[in-house]
Order: C-alpha cells, then structure tokens, then sequence
C-alpha cells in the first residue's frame, strides 16, 4: 500500500493550505470473483490550468454509461475524459483546488477566461464572460453535488452569493454560476457530477436571460 503522506501546497505567493496528498483507491475482482484491491496511489491525471495559479483539478474518476456496467477490472477512465462536464448519460468526480482570488476575483478579460475554459472543456462558456462579474461565470446540463473538503468558497449566481465553509455542499442544478475564494488560503472542494438534460422551456428561458444580462451590458 502506498503511504499517505502530508505536505504543504507551495504555489509561490500563494498561501498553501497543509493537506493529505489526493489518494485514490480503486477496487475490482480476481479471476475466482474476489474482491482486490486494483490501484491505491495518486490519480493519474490533475489539470493545473496556468492562467490561474493554484488552481488545480483532480481527475478521480469517471463513468459514460447509466446503468454502468461493471467488470472484474477496468482501463483508467480519465484517460478518455477530462473535460468538466460528464459524458453523455455517465458521471464523474473530482476533487478541485481553488486559490484565493480576492474580493473582486481573478482579473480576467474574455480572451484569458476562454482559454482557461477551454483547457477544461468548457470554451463556449467564455461568452458568459461580462465586465462587472466573475469572469468564470459558467454553466452545465448537469446536476452537481459540491462539498467543501476545506477552507471557504463563496458560490456566485446571477444577483446573489451564498458562503461555504467546510462540511457544506451545494447541489447544482443546472444553473450559470462562479466559485470565488476570498480567504488567504486554498479551498478544497469534491464534485461530483451527473449528466442531465435541460427542460426546452427551461433551455429557453436561459438563452433569453442571457441575452438580457448581455443587453444590460452593453456586451
């Protein structure tokens, strides 16, 4: 079994948080059907975008099909999917890393905020990118469970905020949102995420609101 060790996160000027390594552990069956352990080590994938130092996601692990078929092993999902948003009818968890932002969030413009999207699969949500608000405003069609590990968050949504602390979760249905980190100190959250299906009136609805916050905007 691999040791799990403690260690500070030193990403420069930003104050780490000492926290245990991300260990994974992952079960399956032998030949004869007993239950193993396949895998007990570090995920093999952590998506560490540039445009924001800190700012870390941890690819535990993913499914593309419900029900999920279930076999005596398995090849590493996240080796086929890394994006933020869950394959179709699957789901995925992972644990993120947020660093602190300040009160005002990362100083962004468009162009940054769709790059930094798009590392994540998630480049058409730039256009939700507007000066005034958080520029990583975004949204999936999915339901998310989000569960603060440690440290604060403040969950963004149109024209409120609602303050994290640990042991806190959010289920996320669906709806344009932002996480900001105004502490000194990293926060870990765990997401897991569900593939979902927007109702049409629902999807229209959104596509007007947008257009509406956009207007205002004078985007």
């Amino acid at each position: 079994m691999l040791p799990l060790l403690e260690q500070p996160i030193n990403y420069g000027k930003v104050r780490g948080m000492v926290s245990l390594n991300v260990r994974r552990v992952v079960t399956g069956h032998d030949a004869t059907g007993k239950a193993v352990v396949l895998t007990d080590g570090a995920p093999p994938h952590v998506t560490r975008p540039p445009h924001q130092p800190g700012l870390a996601f941890h690819e535990l692990w993913n499914t593309r099909a419900t029900p999920c078929p279930v076999s005596f092993t398995e090849s590493e999902p996240t080796d086929l999917h890394r994006d933020t948003a869950p394959p179709r009818g699957g789901t995925i968890i992972r644990m993120v890393d947020i660093p602190p932002e300040g009160a005002e969030g990362p100083d962004f413009d468009k162009e940054t905020a769709r790059a930094l999207f798009e590392q994540v699969g998630l480049g058409e949500n730039a256009e939700h990118t507007i000066p005034g608000r958080h520029p990583l405003m975004h949204r999936t069609e999915s339901v998310d469970y989000g569960i603060v590990l440690e440290g604060q968050i403040v969950l963004l949504l149109d024209d409120s905020e609602v303050v994290l602390e640990q042991g806190d979760m959010v289920v996320q249905r669906g709806t344009i949102h932002a996480w900001t980190n105004r502490t000194d100190r990293i926060t870990r959250m765990l997401f897991i995420l569900t593939d979902g299906a927007f109702d049409p009136a629902l999807a229209r609805a959104q596509a007007d609101h947008d257009a509406r916050v956009k207007a205002a905007s004078h985007v």
